[in-house]
């Protein structure tokens, strides 16, 4: 027997709401006299999402794109409708240039660029060959997607409605968790191979944590329970980047003490397991101050050589920071469930960072524009080579191919996925057109044609693991239905707009595949480039204290993004990329504390360590070998002379960071 598919709860809620918001829709658009009226519907399921966050971000932004997508539709056809070769290149150049910007802005806010993009294929193409009826065509798009839009939001935001809350807050507090559980690893034993693999897998949970925070924060606004602590929740992403360079200093610095002392001295792991009250959620302010004291002695311990006093001199500076940090930590944690439960919330005083901290790609943006462009402009060219009526549909389908798997490496295997979905379409699509829209008198008896069929992939479009199929099964019925006269339709027409749609779809995958495919390997050698790049600007030149938080944060994205695509080779090549990533994110802390504190030191040969530290990194961007051997004991010299003169903590913590990060192996002695 075949077993029948079980939905939860959760996913016949979704696939009920978002089948009456797509009724609405089309009820609406035919009353109102539109010519397509199933483009609201399909809209309406478009915007579709789980939470009511997601949907009313995903509304304002599509009917901002699809705005400019027919400004751009205005401007372009009337002036080029004499040569349709110029009108269709203007286009595609305009799809990839909406594309290019969209893949820079890795928010939810890229939605608008890319719908920008892809409307004004989508409203143009169809109109090379009838220029008069653009206006007209314009505005009745707009006005078809705006009803499917406000349709949507007003179902999701009112039936039954599901908040952003629940989500964020959870992840909020497994990130929370994961630091907690790291600073508990650390103090209660030293950093060895026994505990070496726990401490790993508890780095790469809190970078994923981070940068799954930093994406769901971007529906913050959009939220009604949420939005009155966005402040709170930004500046708490902030303090959790700035957490993990400081812990993961603390562990190194800790194992460093252990390889030079033969393991933690008695003194440091006294403190430690008498000054942990300040970890507790409950935590006091006199718990803190008093780990703040403990912690600040460290320093004037017992050392039996410079390295040594210079090593407790670095771990007492991180482990100051660390209380600071973590007691700021609960503090936000605690303003934002206050503001969820309608308590005032304390306005934040600094700034926090925006979405520009997460790692962007221009080479890899830029082969995405143009591949976007030579797919667009080659179903154009086979389409006014073949006269073909129906190749506006190829070139459409092209341009929305081309954008929509932008963001995967390889977006080859997803596009073929996608591309099958729409084959098993046809014979529902075929059998609704064809068949049953002829029959269908009345609306009633529409809605309820349509029903089995929306209502099944409606289900599967809310589980991940289907939701891609669903998708383009559910375009393939409600596209079919939406280019088609249904009061007139014949195989012909029919056969001929579909056929046309798949031949611009495998255009896309095939040109694709030629420019555009990139392997894992070859994206995580670009990300490990772009942060070298990073660490000599830092080192060239001095950076404010939001640049500096910006590359944390940047740091902590590209760890995690670095994960999946090192993850087919196992889990050590996972532990190396995640050592590596760490490493080069206190790289970067270091120089940028030293450079906040290089007033202190001398000046010319900070400021030579500085040039030697940039041609390094600039070599490692290169592809060149780098020669950096000679920085060790010129860091040295610096190191011993600011232990004799006394400098402050902070400039020694850097100096050391500095050679641990760049000589891990280095002999404990310092050799000027």
């Amino acid at each position: 027997m075949i077993a029948l598919p079980r939905f939860s709860r959760q996913e016949l809620l979704f696939s009920f709401k978002s089948f009456v918001a797509a009724v609405l829709a089309l009820y609406l658009s035919s009353r109102f006299g539109l010519p397509r009226p199933f483009w609201a519907m399909m809209t309406a399921y478009i915007v579709a999402h789980p939470l009511a966050s997601h949907v009313r971000s995903k509304a304002l932004y599509r009917f901002v794109g699809t705005l400019l997508g027919c400004a751009a539709t205005v401007v372009l056809v009337p002036s080029l409708s004499g040569s349709p070769e110029l009108l269709s290149l203007a286009l595609a150049l305009w799809v990839g240039l909406c594309l290019y910007v969209s893949l820079l802005d890795r928010s939810a806010r890229s939605y608008v660029f890319m719908l920008a993009g892809y409307s004004a294929a989508l409203i143009g193409f169809p109109l090379v060959e009838a220029p008069a009826a653009m206006f007209d065509t314009a505005v009745a798009r707009v006005t078809e997607i705006g009803l499917g839009i406000l349709c949507a939001s007003v179902v999701h935001g009112i039936a039954l409605p599901a908040g952003l809350a629940a989500s964020l807050l959870g992840v909020m507090d497994r990130a929370l968790g994961d630091a907690r559980q790291w600073l508990i690893d650390l103090l209660r034993e030293p950093p060895s191979d026994a505990n070496h693999a726990r401490m790993s897998a508890d780095r790469q949970r809190l970078a994923l944590d981070i940068t799954q925070l930093r994406l769901l924060s971007t529906h913050v606004p959009f939220d009604t329970h949420l939005r009155w602590s966005g402040g709170a929740i930004d500046a708490l992403q902030d303090r959790l980047a700035a957490l993990t360079p400081v812990l993961s200093a603390v562990e190194d610095r800790l194992q460093a003490l252990c390889t030079a002392t033969g393991g933690v001295p008695d003194d440091i792991g006294a403190t430690f397991a008498q000054h942990s009250v300040w970890l507790a959620p409950s935590a006091t302010n006199a718990g803190v101050n008093e780990a703040h004291a403990a912690f600040r002695a460290i320093a004037d311990g017992p050392a039996a050589s410079p390295w040594i006093r210079a090593l407790r001199i670095d771990l007492a500076t991180r482990l100051e920071d660390l209380v600071e940090h973590w007691d700021a930590c609960t503090t936000l944690r605690n303003a934002i469930d206050a503001g969820v439960a309608g308590n005032p919330v304390p306005l934040r005083r600094t700034a926090a960072l925006d979405r520009r901290v997460l790692h962007l790609d221009r080479g890899l943006a830029l082969r995405s524009a143009i591949t976007a462009v030579l797919g667009t402009c080659l179903s154009c060219a086979l389409w006014i080579a073949t006269g073909w009526p129906s190749g506006s549909a190829m070139a459409m389908g092209a341009a929305v191919f081309c954008s929509f798997f932008a963001t995967m490496d390889d977006p080859v295997p997803a596009m073929h996925k996608f591309i099958t979905a729409l084959l098993w379409s046809l014979p529902v699509s075929a059998f609704y057109v064809l068949g049953v829209m002829p029959l269908a008198d009345d609306f009633g008896m529409l809605v309820l044609c349509i029903a089995p069929v929306f209502l099944v992939v409606g289900c599967y479009m809310a589980r991940p693991a289907s939701s891609l199929s669903a998708l383009g099964m559910f375009f393939g019925v409600a596209g079919t239905l939406a280019l088609q006269d249904t009061a007139a339709a014949d195989w012909v027409s029919f056969i001929s707009s579909n056929l046309a749609l798949f031949v611009g779809a495998v255009i896309a995958a095939r040109v694709t595949a030629l420019m555009r495919s990139v392997g894992r390997d070859w994206t995580a050698r670009r990300i490990r480039r772009a942060t070298w790049h990073d660490l000599a600007d830092l080192a060239a030149h001095p950076q404010d204290a939001s640049a500096r938080d910006a590359f944390g944060s940047r740091m902590l994205d590209r760890m995690a993004l670095l994960a999946p695509r090192v993850a087919p080779d196992g889990p050590e090549a996972v532990q190396t990329a995640a050592h590596r990533a760490l490493r080069e994110l206190r790289l970067g802390a270091d120089i940028a504390a030293l450079q906040r504190h290089r007033g202190r030191l001398a000046e010319e040969p900070v400021s030579h360590l500085f040039r030697e530290l940039a041609l390094v990194f600039r070599a490692h961007v290169a592809g060149a070998p780098p020669r950096h051997a000679s920085l060790r004991p010129h860091i040295d010299r610096l190191l011993l002379d600011a232990l004799a003169a006394g400098a402050e903590r902070p400039a020694v913590a850097a100096l050391v960071g500095l050679r641990r990060n760049l000589f891990p192996a280095a002999p404990a002695a310092l050799q000027p």
